[in-house]
This record gives C-alpha cells, sequence and structure tokens, in this order.
C-alpha cells in the first residue's frame, strides 16, 4: 500500500515546526503509521548538504551552487528516506520540499522556474505531494516572527524583497495548483490554523 506524502510550505515564520507537531499528533490518533522529516536534510549526508546551505561561510555559496546543492539533498533524502517509507504505506510529513526551490530560488533568486521543473523531473519524476499546506503570512510579519527566534541562518539573511518575491511565488504555486494545495492564513490564532489544517487532514485520511 502506498503512503501519502504530505509538506508544510511557507516563508520564515509562519509556524512549520509548530504545525508539523500537530499534524503527526492528529495522524497518530488515528493510528496512522508516519515519519517526520525535513528539507534540505532526512538522511546524513543530506544533513550535511544542509549545514553548506544554512550556515553562514567563509567561501561565497554561487546561487547555481545553492540551487544544485538543494537538490543533491533532496536525492538523498527521497532515495533513502522517502520513497522508502511511501512504499512501506507510512505518511511522510516533510517540512519544505521542491516548491520551496521554486519559491525561493526560482522566484526569490530569479532562477528560470522552467529550468528548476526540469531538474525536478530529473531528481523525482513525477513524485508530488499528496497535499501540501501553506501558511500564508505577509513577509513583514514572518521575519518579525522569525527574529524572535534569535541568530539568523544563511536564508534567514536576505532583503525583506527577497521574502516577498519568495511568498508571491508561494501564492502562485498554490493559485496553479489548488487540488494540491490548502492555504491557510498563518496569521489566524493558532488554534484557528491548526483547526482549518485539521480539515484538510480528514479529508486526506478519509480519501
Amino acid at each position: 500500500m502506498q503512503g501519502k506524502f504530505i509538506t508544510i510550505e511557507g516563508i520564515e515564520g509562519v509556524g512549520k515546526s509548530t504545525n508539523i507537531d500537530f499534524i503527526a499528533s492528529y495522524l497518530k490518533s488515528h493510528n496512522i503509521n508516519l515519519i517526520t522529516t525535513r528539507e534540505p536534510g532526512g538522511t546524513e549526508l543530506a544533513e550535511k548538504i544542509r549545514e553548506i546551505l544554512l550556515n553562514p561561510q567563509k567561501e561565497d555559496v554561487p546561487e547555481i551552487a545553492e540551487l544544485l546543492l538543494f537538490f543533491a539533498a533532496r536525492s538523498f533524502h527521497l532515495s533513502n528516506v522517502i520513497k522508502p517509507a511511501l512504499a512501506e504505506g507510512k505518511y511522510v510529513v516533510c517540512d519544505r520540499f521542491t516548491d520551496a526551490t521554486v519559491a525561493y530560488q526560482g522566484s526569490g533568486r530569479g532562477f528560470n522556474i522552467d529550468r528548476i521543473n526540469l531538474i525536478a523531473n530529473w531528481v523525482h519524476k513525477n513524485l508530488k505531494p499528496d497535499v501540501t499546506i501553506l501558511l500564508d503570512a505577509p513577509a513583514e510579519l514572518g521575519m518579525e516572527r522569525a527574529k524572535k527566534r534569535g541568530s539568523k541562518d544563511r536564508m534567514e539573511s536576505e532583503q525583506m524583497s527577497f521574502y516577498r518575491r519568495v511568498r508571491k511565488g508561494y501564492l502562485n504555486l498554490a493559485k496553479n495548483e489548488p487540488e494540491r494545495f490548502a492555504i491557510i492564513d498563518a496569521t489566524q490564532s493558532l488554534a484557528k490554523v491548526q483547526k482549518e489544517i485539521k480539515k484538510h487532514l480528514e479529508n486526506l485520511v478519509n480519501e
């Protein structure tokens, strides 16, 4: 039995980590076998690539290298974690996936999105999430929340205009695939956010 693939997307400060915990608890309460994971990362080697991507480096990371490193980490993650778990019938709950690359490196950095999709097709072909929960908030609010977490990583140190473009990229993705995306207003109270998430999870579990 093939499992279900759930991804959680959004800019910094929208509450992905908190709501991933909520999603996992909900699924466990329905006796669903699942794993939670993240991108970049999820395997030993992919986590090493994460360190390069997110930690400030003495050596500049060219934008093309950044893009390819994200997909290199994703290849490890897919082959060694995501695909085996799905094949075992498990639900996979993942903090970001290829939509993040399209939003950040495509809309944010300005890479040609058709080329990003070409690489994505090479790396994972037709595999897409069953549902993508997009936690949406204005860039200003998200980054203000992110500041409260402490020191910034490399991807949290861009200009505000970058995060505005990323948010717009996410919303464009959701507009183009409304059957897959569930847009949740992350400016609401946590209780309201999780009530909406629960509704989408119920639809997925009851398919």
